[in-house]
C-alpha cells in the first residue's frame, strides 16, 4: 500500500465509524465485541499504528541500554524458586525497553564472594543493583560507595540497613517475629521452654525476625533463659540434627519458632521424638511442603510472605528511578502481615 494507514483506512475496512476505531484504540466501553474484533483485525490488515503506540516506539527506539545487576545468597528451595520466577518476569516486562539484568548467586555466605560478585557486575556495566546478602561491612562499604557516587542499590528480604541503601523490598521482618511470638507463647499454654532457630544470624532478615520473637516473648512474660536459640543455616539435615538433640537435652521443650527455612526437618525431628502434637510449631513462608505439614497438624501456623514480588519489585523500582527519575522511598516493606492455619489454608 503506498501510503500510511490512517484510522479513516481502518474505519472503512472495519464497516464502522472513525469515533468506534478511537473507542477501541483507547480502550473504552460500549464497544460490541465483533465489532471490536473487526477493528483489531483491520487495524492487523493495514498496518495501522495508532499516534500513542508510534511514539511509545519511538521512545523506547531513542532510549539508550541499561543494565542491572541481581546479586541472591546461595539459599535454596521456595526462596530461590519464587525469588527467580520475581526476576524472570521483572527480566521479561523490562527486555522490550533495552534493560538488561545481570544475575549472580553466591555460593557461599563469604562476604569477600558477594562483593566480588557485585564488582564483576559492576565491570559488566551494571548501573544499579538489587542486593540480598549478608550483613556486612564489608558490603555495606561497598553499597555506601556506589550510592554515595549516584549508582542506586535496592535490597530485598534481608536488609542492610546501615549501607546507605536507597530502598528495602520485603516484609516488615522484625514485626513478623513478633507476631510468630505472640502464636506460640498462646499455643505453649504460656510457658517455656521453646527452641527460636535462625538460618544464620549474619543476615539481618533472620536476625531481626529472632530479635523481634525474643523481644516480644519477653513482654509477655516468658522468661530469657526459657527461649533456646540455635543457628541451622536452612539445612534440612542440620535443622533435623539441632531439633533432635534440643529434645533430647530438653524434653520438656514445649514449642518451636522457625525463623528460617527447612521447617520439614524440623517436624521429622519432632515427630522421631514421639512428640507430634506436643510440641507446637511456628514458621514462615507457604509452599507445598509447609502446606502439607499445616494440613496434617505438624505446624500451627506460618506467616506467609511474597517472594515472587520480592525479586520483581526492585529491578522495577531502579529502572523508574533511573530512567523516569522517579524518587524511590527508603522503605517499601509489605505492610500486612498474615498468618495461615489448617483452617484457612485454603483461603
Amino acid at each position: 500500500m503506498g501510503s500510511r494507514p490512517t484510522i479513516q483506512m481502518v474505519a472503512e475496512l472495519a464497516g464502522v465509524s472513525r469515533g468506534t476505531v478511537d473507542r477501541v484504540l483507547n480502550d473504552r466501553p460500549h464497544v460490541n465485541e465483533e465489532v471490536r474484533r473487526r477493528v483489531l483485525e483491520a487495524m492487523r490488515e493495514l498496518g495501522y499504528i495508532s499516534p500513542r503506540e508510534a511514539y511509545r516506539r519511538q521512545a523506547e527506539t531513542a532510549l539508550r541500554p541499561l543494565t542491572l545487576g541481581v546479586l541472591l545468597p546461595n539459599w535454596e528451595g521456595q526462596f530461590r524458586a519464587e525469588v527467580t520466577e520475581g526476576v524472570r518476569q521483572a527480566c521479561e516486562e523490562l527486555e522490550e525497553s533495552k534493560v538488561r539484568v545481570l544475575v549472580r548467586r553466591c555460593e557461599t555466605d563469604l562476604p569477600q564472594e558477594a562483593v566480588e560478585l557485585l564488582e564483576a557486575m559492576e565491570a559488566d556495566g551494571a548501573e544499579g543493583f538489587a542486593v540480598c546478602a549478608v550483613n556486612d561491612p564489608a558490603i555495606q562499604d561497598w553499597i555506601a560507595a556506589r550510592t554515595g557516587a549516584g549508582v542506586p542499590c535496592v535490597t530485598f528480604n534481608s536488609d542492610l540497613p546501615e549501607s546507605g541503601r536507597l530502598c528495602f523490598v520485603g516484609q516488615d521482618i522484625r514485626q513478623a517475629g513478633r507476631v510468630a511470638a505472640g502464636l506460640l507463647y498462646k499455643c505453649v499454654d504460656r510457658q517455656g521452654p521453646v527452641l527460636a532457630t535462625a538460618g544464620n544470624l549474619k543476615f539481618d532478615g533472620h536476625r531481626q525476625r529472632l530479635d523481634g520473637f525474643r523481644e516480644r516473648m519477653g513482654e509477655l512474660g516468658l522468661p530469657e533463659e526459657q527461649v533456646i536459640v540455635r543457628e541451622t543455616y536452612n539445612d534440612y539435615e542440620t535443622t533435623l540434627q539441632v531439633v533432635s538433640e534440643v529434645l533430647a537435652e530438653r524434653p520438656e521443650l514445649r514449642g518451636v519458632y522457625m525463623a528460617n527455612f527447612s521447617v520439614s526437618g524440623c517436624c521429622a525431628a519432632i515427630q522421631r521424638a514421639g512428640r507430634t502434637g506436643q510440641v507446637h510449631v511456628v514458621c514462615h513462608d507457604i509452599n507445598e511442603t509447609v502446606r502439607q505439614l499445616v494440613r496434617a497438624g505438624a505446624v500451627d501456623f506460618t506467616i506467609p510472605q511474597d517472594l515472587r514480588r520480592q525479586g520483581y519489585a526492585p529491578l522495577l523500582l531502579l529502572r523508574d528511578l533511573l530512567r523516569k527519575k522517579k524518587p524511590l522511598g527508603t522503605e517499601r516493606s509489605q505492610g500486612q502481615i498474615n498468618i495461615l492455619c489448617a483452617e484457612n489454608l485454603e483461603c
